[in-house]
């Protein structure tokens, strides 16, 4: 089965193909760009394929990170993942970027449990504790720094992500000195995850721990008042 894997989640426009059947990964293109992910994606895709020499059709099932990180690439990914979908009658799996984090650190640290902490800012922590075998402890939630130490406490676990407090438990080598201290999201990994996930009849949808930071202003709305002229 071939995978195409979507990461707009973080600073990185990323897509890859892999072939499940020969647990090889076929091409993997990466930008970290920051912003303008919507403008860069499908680019981004159409290179993934020529480089793994194959057309769209080939593609047997597509898997999107659905967050947490950026509300505004989440969106973009995943828009992108469901119309690819519906438009190849395939289907379409979510990964989260917690999830990614956990097997990435897990694949350099085998045998350990281990607590996924993403900077959130507003003195939160996007988390969410993985077992030797990588599968979930408990569900995703964003809490405090105190309450991350002291699950990792109780688990006995390592820390691992932007929020981690040793460099050496940051999963991905940050490369580009603009985000330097930002969650990156290896692509490869997010396919070999999307490839293992059971089928389901549900859509990728975004997963959000809380509210936009950007919200409506509150207390200044103007009154419309209905003009009417005579004729």
């Amino acid at each position: 089965m071939i995978v195409l894997a979507l990461d707009t989640a973080g600073v990185d426009c990323s897509a890859a193909l892999y072939d499940s059947a020969a647990g090889r990964v076929l091409s993997v293109v990466s930008e970290p760009i920051g912003k303008g992910h919507a403008e860069r994606l499908m680019a981004v895709i159409d290179q993934a394929l020529a480089e793994a020499n194959l057309q769209l059709g080939s593609v047997k099932r597509i898997a999107v990170v659905v967050g947490p990180g950026s509300f505004t690439g989440i969106r973009v990914g995943v828009a992108a993942a469901r119309g690819l979908a519906l438009a190849l009658g395939v289907p379409a799996v979510g990964v989260t970027t917690l999830e990614v984090l956990a097997h990435t650190y897990q694949v350099e640290h085998p045998g350990s449990p281990v607590v996924v902490a993403m900077d959130a800012k507003r003195n939160e922590v996007y988390t969410q504790a993985f077992g030797a075998d990588s599968h979930p402890l408990n569900g995703p939630a964003a809490i405090s720094p105190d309450d991350v130490a002291e699950l990792a406490r109780v688990l006995s676990a390592d820390v691992t992500g932007s929020w981690a407090p040793r460099p050496e438990q940051h999963p991905v080598a940050d490369d580009n000195p603009e985000f330097a201290g930002r969650d990156r999201f290896d692509i490869a990994v997010v396919a070999r995850i999307g490839a293992g996930k059971p089928q389901t009849s549900d859509r990728p949808k975004p997963l959000y721990l809380r509210g936009p930071d950007a919200k409506p202003q509150t207390g200044f709305a103007l009154e419309r008042k209905a003009t009417f002229t005579a004729d």
